[in-house]
């Protein structure tokens, strides 16, 4: 590890070098990668270089000692150089871990109600609240794609992208089925049912960043429903994707006009394959299977929300939490945290393999 942690600092020190060269900013693209590369790298050199003052520390602490009239004055420098190793030691560790590229990115999330019915309407709009204030929280942007209600204020359907520097690493880990189990609002019997809704986080792509052949698209377009203006009743303004070879099927009708909702489709569509693609090479390689923690298969049933008992429960890292109504209004950190905890601990000990 220690000749890897080397290696990282020699690079750094070379970025650093080549940052504060006159023709640096030539090249904006180059410079942008080169950038990102060494802020990527700082908090790797800052924890090596704190390694490295903590075991100077506990050599000199442990030299002096052999004086008897300063080892007791040592002992403490010691004992503190050396828990501080261990904790540097541990965090070294993880920050050497592969990072997955698209940590940075924003999010295409997509919400499905699944089974039950009105009810699992109704649950997906919690679900769609729920992260909607969870982005708040982060601060970042929602900027709605699709939405699709019901009379009774359910969603069908909800497509949004969530703008925010590393909202993928947040939220990443929470593809899947999401359960209920509640007395629904249609319920006039008092009894508790149990619906579904659907999940899918898929990191934002660009059209450069996936070859998409125009052929192999067909596009359809037609009025835009629900909120919206007057715009909404008189334009074609909707435009629905279908790409052909692998069946995707994506629609937009939230922007003003057909070409900025076109657009939006096509960065949905580059988003499904790069899924779609990323799906194929790790089901085909059998040393990159998808964590238990990281992001799951979308028919895995990942969490159930009991409201009568007031618990949420993560069946992924057996998580039981007792705050369904702070979970609900959008605080999410403690259950991501742990599932992030858990994808790192399962990662290093593969790495350990």
């Amino acid at each position: 590890m220690l000749d890897k942690l080397q290696a990282v600092y020699s690079r750094y020190e070379e970025l650093c070098a080549k940052s504060e060269q006159p023709d640096f900013y030539n090249d904006p693209k180059k410079a942008a990668a080169l950038l990102r590369e060494k802020n990527d790298l700082e908090p790797i050199v800052e924890a090596y270089l704190a390694y490295r003052r903590a075991e100077q520390d506990l050599l000199d602490s442990q030299e002096l000692m052999a004086d008897p009239e300063m080892r007791e004055l040592c002992q403490q420098t010691y004992k503190q150089a050396k828990e501080s190793m261990e904790i540097l030691r541990d965090q070294l560790r993880i920050l050497l871990l592969p990072k997955d590229p698209n940590d940075e990115k924003n999010v295409i999330v997509e919400i499905r109600g699944g089974v039950g019915g009105e009810e699992s309407a109704l649950f997906a709009h919690s679900l769609y609240r729920m992260y909607s204030m969870y982005a708040a929280k982060m601060g970042w942007r929602i900027q709605l794609l699709n939405y699709a209600d019901t009379e009774l204020g359910g969603v069908k359907e909800a497509d949004f992208i969530i703008e925010g520097r590393g909202a993928y690493s947040r939220l990443k880990y929470e593809s899947g089925v999401h359960r209920v189990q509640r007395v629904p609002e249609t319920e006039s019997g008092g009894r508790v049912h149990t619906s579904t809704a659907t999940v899918a986080v898929l990191p934002e792509m660009e059209e450069v960043d996936v070859q998409i052949n125009p052929a192999d698209i067909e596009m359809q377009v037609y009025r835009a429903s629900g909120a919206g203006g007057q715009h909404v009743n008189k334009t074609s303004s909707a435009v629905r994707l279908i790409h052909k070879p692998s069946g995707i099927v994506v629609a937009c009708q939230e922007e003003r006009s057909q070409l900025q909702n076109r657009e939006k489709c096509m960065m949905m569509l580059a988003s499904k394959l790069y899924d779609m693609e990323q799906d194929r090479i790790q089901s085909e390689n059998d040393g990159m299977r998808r964590s238990q923690v990281g992001t799951g298969m979308r028919n895995e049933r990942i969490r159930t929300y009991n409201f009568p008992q007031g618990r949420v429960t993560d069946h992924r890292i057996g998580l039981t939490i007792y705050k369904i109504d702070a979970v609900m209004d959008g605080a999410l950190d403690e259950i991501i945290d742990a599932l992030a905890t858990a994808d790192q601990a399962e990662k290093l000990k593969n790495a350990a393999k």
